[in-house]
Parts: C-alpha cells; structure tokens; sequence
C-alpha cells in the first residue's frame, strides 16, 4: 500500500474518481477505460476476494486501519487519502463510506459458458435502473440461482449505485452479456433452458401453477416496469409467467417480481429434493 496525501484535486491521478454524479458520463467512461468503482471496505473486500484487482483507492484517514489490510496483497496500489471537503469537491457527493476503490474491470464471460455450467438462470432485458439491477443481483445470491444473462442495453452492473444496492453480489454472482435475440433465444434453448418470461399476458401461468413442476434448467426473463418485455424476447420464451395480484395492482416492481419469482422456485427445488430420498427409501 502506497499512501499519498492529496495535494492537489486537479491532479491526474485523481481522474478516475471525478464526475461520480454524472451517470450518463460515468456510464460511458468506466466501461471505456477499463474500470468500475467499489465502494466501503466491504465491497472492496468482496472485489479482491474475487480476484479483481485494483488501481487505486481513495479514503477519509479514518478509514485506513480497516482498509489497509484488504490491501496487503497489493504494496504498488496508490491509496489517496483526504479529509472529507477534499473527498466530496473531487466526487461531488459525501464519501460516508469512508473509502472508495478504482477496480480494474474483469474480462468479459461468454454467455454460453454460464449457461453450461448452470441450472437456474436470470435474464434482465434493458433495465435501466441500476437499483434495479443491483437489488436482482442480491436476490440471485441470496436464493441460489446460479447465473444472471444480461441483454446488450441493459444496465452496467459494475455500476457504482450497482454494486452498491447489490452489497458487492454484482461482484459474486457469474454474469455474461448476450447477443441480440435473434441469437440469444436459440442460444438459450439449445443449452437446455425452458426460458420463462414475466409478463402480464392472457396466456400467462400463475406462478404457483409453474413451480409445481419446475423444468430442470430454468432462465426466469425479466423486462422494464414501465414497457415490459419487447416482442423478439417474448417471441423467444418457451412459456409465459405471471405473479397474480390483488387490490387492482397490476404489477410489481421488477427486482421484487424476481425475488418472489427466485424464492417460488427455490422452495420447488427443495420440495422436490426432500422427495427423492423418501422415494429411494420405499424402493429399497
């Protein structure tokens, strides 16, 4: 870990932590110059135990005694440290998570690969909303999916706000970008998956009705709130799902219709499981 008093916020080095407010001009500049921002110890933690690695980090003094031994493995990574005016001119918003760490972006994973190595899959097509995507991300690891697939103008999860919401899952759960759906789809069902999207259609299955009897590889497809899924994706499902609802609401935010979604199959999962061995038990 290399300490270096912050001199001067015009300093070049202090380039990748300028203009965090700026979403449109963030959302341009970390994919474009290979990078992503982790911010609290925690996150930072979670990054290097993925194996990412770091370019610098930026922190209130306070912080050191926790963040300097997440770093022992890296002696050669500047560590920027200021007082909390100096923190909030460069990045123009309170750093009251005392530390902020420049993360080189990990290569990007081929989307056939997850699906190979997967069971239970979730797809995000154009969501906007980096809370969104976030909260999705935390759900995955939370209740066991194994993968998330990511349409090409859907949100950043390396994201800051991303990451954060997601409490570093962005950062645990494998994700992969897809092609276009015109690929994508037949990508999808030739791996095996019953691909099941969330939409609000006449033909639609009730959720309880789906995970009485869950396919053995499953990609719950998830659209924007307002829009919903486009027609190439819903062209592309193999079935239909709805999540019925009551007092004239018409729908749920997206990354809680995915954590009930995730939650509904996870306990068929388990159901099901629970059976095998009383099965096996009669036989023998």
């Amino acid at each position: 870990m290399r300490l270096v008093r912050i001199a001067s916020l015009a300093s070049p080095d202090l380039a990748d932590y300028t203009h965090l407010t700026d979403v449109e001009l963030r959302k341009v500049r970390e994919p474009a110059e290979g990078l992503y921002l982790a911010e609290s110890p925690k996150v930072i933690e979670r990054a290097l135990r993925a194996g990412h690695r770091p370019r610098s980090v930026l922190i209130l003094e306070d912080w050191l005694p926790r963040v300097a031994p997440l770093l022992a493995d890296h002696p050669e990574v500047p560590v920027y440290v200021g007082d909390s005016d100096q923190l909030q001119e460069l990045t123009g918003f309170h750093l009251h998570r005392g530390a902020l760490a420049s993360m080189h972006r990990p290569a990007p994973r081929d989307p056939r690969e997850l699906l190979r190595a997967s069971r239970r899959v979730v797809v995000l097509e154009d969501l906007a909303d980096h809370t969104n995507v976030g909260a999705i991300f935390r759900s995955v690891a939370a209740l066991g999916a194994d993968a998330v697939l990511l349409s090409p103008a859907c949100a950043d999860p390396l994201y800051r706000r991303a990451v954060r919401v997601s409490m570093g899952a962005v950062l645990q759960v494998p994700w992969a970008r897809l092609p276009t759906w015109p690929e994508a789809g037949p990508m999808i069902r030739e791996a095996g998956f019953e691909l099941a999207a969330f939409a609000l259609r006449d033909d639609a299955e009730d959720l309880a009705d789906f995970v009485a009897d869950v396919p053995e590889r499953l990609a719950l497809l998830f659209g924007t709130e307002g829009e919903g899924l486009t027609r190439r994706a819903l062209a592309s499902a193999t079935r239909c799902v709805t999540i019925p609802m009551e007092h004239g609401v018409d729908s749920l935010n997206v990354s809680t219709a995915a954590a009930l979604a995730l939650w509904a199959v996870r306990t068929a999962d388990r159901a099901g499981a629970a059976r095998v061995p009383q099965t096996d038990n009669l036989r023998g």
